[in-house]
């Protein structure tokens, strides 16, 4: 066995399914040549010779997903929160993001990015860049060098940008196809085909890249249906489509033989979500930058009573905290919201359901990753939660809640495909 064969022991928890909380106290995790070989009470006598990683008293989770943030908005989280989401895009999003054509400005805050996700508990990610292919790259390499197994987007966008964003559509797809043959020297960080959102992607460039798609075979991400006026303007733009949706899958962009991520998902109605479920697309629920930029609060627990796929994003700088573990508490918060004022019908979402989707459920976009099942690949987080003292006896279910509100969401051990990073 290789070095990137070991046991952790600690309190261990992971969801085989949504709802469903697997724990195992002062258990043995097994990793075997980087994937999980299963948890035991006792450690096998085929592992007996294996080194032991003693976390005994902690909390063991897999690895946190985020399925959408934006790198390039990093620097001004917590700022414009009054506003709605295209007077946002317009005071905050575009301005910034146009520095990044600056390389020494792109690699500052890039690096501050980094550093930032490989301390918090994301393990994965699928990350929006800019429109600038040599900032991209370089985002890429910051976060291979940081050991996180991410997806990254070089943004399309060649219609209603400002002028200092706007790419004609021979220029964006030149570069993305470069940024594409360029990705090539990258094992962690993968490219993944990135139109900003429909509005600001011509027809011919959507084309484009659904050719691109084809030829190189890469994952998609945008947005969808995160605003109620983004839809009508969407609805105008493409006239011809009966959905948001359509407006991607006519270009062979919205899952089936492409993989999808469609960010937010707030406003989807029957079709869309049928379509949806259909093609396989992976819905990132982003309720934190749902409630900042005032889009509404997304179905998700109807979503996952349909089987959809589901995932939570962060949605920097829309979202104003990195963490994945804010992201489940507002899950929650929001779902509360929902069943109060929207649909009595639906219940909440429960804390073993928000651990489902921060965990397998967003992480199995990237394959076999998110659960300690055996077979799956080997993403794990430790967290000590002795700095939250209490007078109360608290059950092993009730330290995970109390971690996941109370704690700073800092592990104290993160392990990505088998590989200790700190």
């Amino acid at each position: 066995m290789n070095k990137t064969s070991f046991a952790l022991k600690g309190n261990i928890f992971f969801t085989p399914a949504p709802g469903q909380l697997a724990i195992y106290p002062e258990s043995y995790l097994v990793c075997v040549e980087q994937k999980v070989a299963g948890v035991f009470a006792q450690l096998p006598e085929q592992y007996k010779d294996l080194p032991v990683e003693d976390h005994s008293g902690k909390l063991i989770l897999p690895g946190l997903v985020d399925l959408h943030v934006h790198a390039s908005q990093y620097a001004y989280r917590g700022l414009g929160m009054d506003m709605e989401l295209l007077q946002w895009l317009e005071a905050n999003a575009f301005p910034e993001e146009s520095k990044f054509a600056d390389p020494e400005y792109a690699e500052k805050a890039y690096s501050i990015f980094t550093q930032q996700l490989l301390h918090s508990a994301t393990t994965r990610a699928c990350i929006f860049a800019t429109i600038h292919r040599p900032a991209t790259l370089k985002l890429m390499e910051l976060l291979e060098k940081a050991g996180l197994c991410c997806y990254v987007g070089k943004v399309n966008m060649d219609r209603n940008s400002p002028d200092i964003l706007r790419e004609t559509c021979e220029e964006s797809l030149a570069e993305t196809r470069q940024w594409l043959l360029d990705s090539a020297a990258f094992t962690k960080s993968k490219p993944m085909l990135t139109p900003r959102f429909t509005p600001s992607c011509t027809d011919e460039l959507m084309a484009g890249l659904g050719k691109l798609q084809k030829e190189f075979g890469v994952p998609m991400q945008s947005h969808l249906s995160e605003n109620l006026s983004e839809i009508k303007w969407v609805s105008e733009l493409c006239p011809g489509t009966r959905f948001y949706g359509e407006a991607y899958e006519q270009f062979g962009l919205f899952g089936g033989e492409c993989p999808t991520v469609m960010a937010h998902c707030v406003w989807s109605g029957a079709e869309e979500r049928a379509r949806m479920k259909a093609n396989g697309v992976f819905i990132a629920h982003c309720p934190q930058s749902n409630m900042n930029v005032s889009s509404g609060i997304a179905p998700i627990k109807s979503y996952l009573l349909e089987g959809q796929k589901v995932g939570l994003g962060s949605d920097v700088a829309g979202g104003a905290h990195l963490s994945i573990f804010r992201a489940m508490i507002d899950a929650i918060q929001c779902s509360k919201l929902r069943w109060r004022l929207v649909d009595q019908n639906t219940p909440a979402l429960t804390m073993p359901e928000v651990l489902y989707l921060a965990t397998k459920g967003g992480g199995a976009f990237f394959g076999k990753v998110g659960s300690f099942e055996p077979g799956y690949e080997f993403d794990a987080i430790v967290m000590d939660d002795s700095n939250l003292p209490t007078t109360r006896l608290c059950s092993l279910p009730e330290r995970l809640e109390r971690m996941v509100y109370l704690g700073d969401g800092a592990p104290c051990a993160k392990y990505v495909q088998g590989q200790r990073l700190f």
